[in-house]
Order: structure tokens, then sequence, then C-alpha cells
């Protein structure tokens, strides 16, 4: 195979950590097709000028998250884009250095509106009086860097606003959401963040439903602010 392999462009990163998104950076753009192969361990070693153990393990860590398939006597290939566990933490970072931001914007959209209202609903029914202080303390956060333009500090307080919610849903398989889903909003709160606003009238409007204990009108406000959303960060 003609084409090259390089470290990832990153500071203060580790050689396994750099050869493993130098590999799924080329995956995830597409730069490798699905289903086709990588070059050997033997080429990569001698491309990157690291030692075959250091190749194996990045493509070891690759495999475990869909991304790659070793099979015996054809090669390593590139696994089909429904086999990547787009959730993984990794694979999200990845992906927003690799795709275009704007489509997985629009993508991640599409989930949210899918399970958050629901998310909502139940934190209206099961948040513990320290998760409902949680969120009206984070509210007054997100208003008060909203007073004084910090747009950083407005949208990390957003992102623990989401976080929170999935966690007081008390839904055993909503609960790791919380976790998952970090990392994809934090991700794309980072993207173009001047050209996006909080909207904490919206937010206010679900928390008051949340402190209300009505799960019908949490699920309702949730979806009235993803329904006109053109970024996660709405």
């Amino acid at each position: 195979m003609a084409t090259s392999f390089k470290f990832a462009d990153r500071k203060k990163r580790s050689l396994l950590e750099g050869v493993t998104e130098g590999i799924a950076i080329r995956i995830l753009s597409g730069d490798l097709m699905e289903n086709s192969a990588i070059p050997s361990e033997q080429e990569l070693s001698q491309q990157l000028g690291i030692s075959r153990a250091t190749i194996r393990e990045a493509i070891k860590l690759l495999t475990s998250k869909g991304l790659l398939e070793s099979i015996p006597k054809v090669g390593t290939m590139v696994r089909p884009r429904s086999n990547w566990n787009a959730l993984d933490p990794q694979v999200l970072t990845w992906m927003t250095s690799s795709s275009d931001p704007d489509v997985l914007l629009e993508q991640f959209l599409q989930l949210r509106r899918s399970i958050e209202p629901m998310a909502c609903a139940l934190a209206a029914r099961n948040a513990t009086e320290e998760q409902r202080q949680q969120l009206t303390t984070l509210i007054e956060e997100m208003s008060k860097a909203s007073e004084r333009s910090d747009t950083t500090a407005c949208h990390e307080a957003d992102l623990q606003f989401h976080s929170v919610i999935f966690q007081a849903s008390g839904n055993l398989f909503y609960i790791p959401f919380a976790n998952l889903l970090q990392s994809a909003y934090s991700s794309f709160f980072h993207h173009s963040l001047a050209s996006r606003s909080i909207g904490l009238k919206d937010h206010r409007h679900i928390l008051d439903a949340i402190l209300a204990r009505d799960p019908e009108r949490a699920y309702h406000q949730s979806a009235e602010m993803l329904k006109t959303a053109q970024f996660p960060a709405s």
C-alpha cells in the first residue's frame, strides 16, 4: 500500500496514543475505506519508525472500538461504519477531528431529540433533593456566566446541567449516558462556541418543571427546546 501514516499532531501524549489516533483519523475521515486492508504491522513499523509491539497495541485498541478487525491469512481490515462504537469517548473525539462537525452535530441532535425529553420527564419524577439543588445551582452559574459574557463557563455549566438530568432519571439504562453523552456534549460545545447561544430561558422552563415534579411538562419543555435547535448546545 502506497499510503503513508504519521503520528497525530498533539502535545503531551504517549507514543501509543499518537499512533492510535493517527490510524483512527485515517479511518474515520474515509481516507481508509470500509472493508479495506491497512498496512501490515511490519509496514507501519517501518513507516513510523516504532516497534511492532506498539503497532500491535494500537490495532488491538482500535479493534476493541469496532474500527478494525484482524482476519487470519487476510490481514487487518477496516470494519463497516455500522460496527464503530460512535459513543466511545475516544472515538467521539477522533470523529470531531476527522469529520465535518456540522454533520456530526445534526446527527447528535437527532439522538438528543429521541432520548432527552424522556430523561427530563424521569428526572422530574425521580430526582433527589440534592440533584434538584445541583440543577438549580447550575442554572444560576449559567446565568452569571452569561451576564459576564463568559461563553466557556456558560457552556460548561450547560454541559453539567444535561449530565445531571440523565443521572437524575433513575433509569439504569439512561444513567450511563450521563458519562457517554458528556463526551459528545464536551466535543460539540467547543465547536464554534461564539456562533451558539445557551437558550437560558428554555433551560429554566425545564428546571421549573423538574422542580415541580411535573414529568409531562418536563418532557414537553425539553422537546420544544430541541425542536428548534440547530446545535446540541441549544
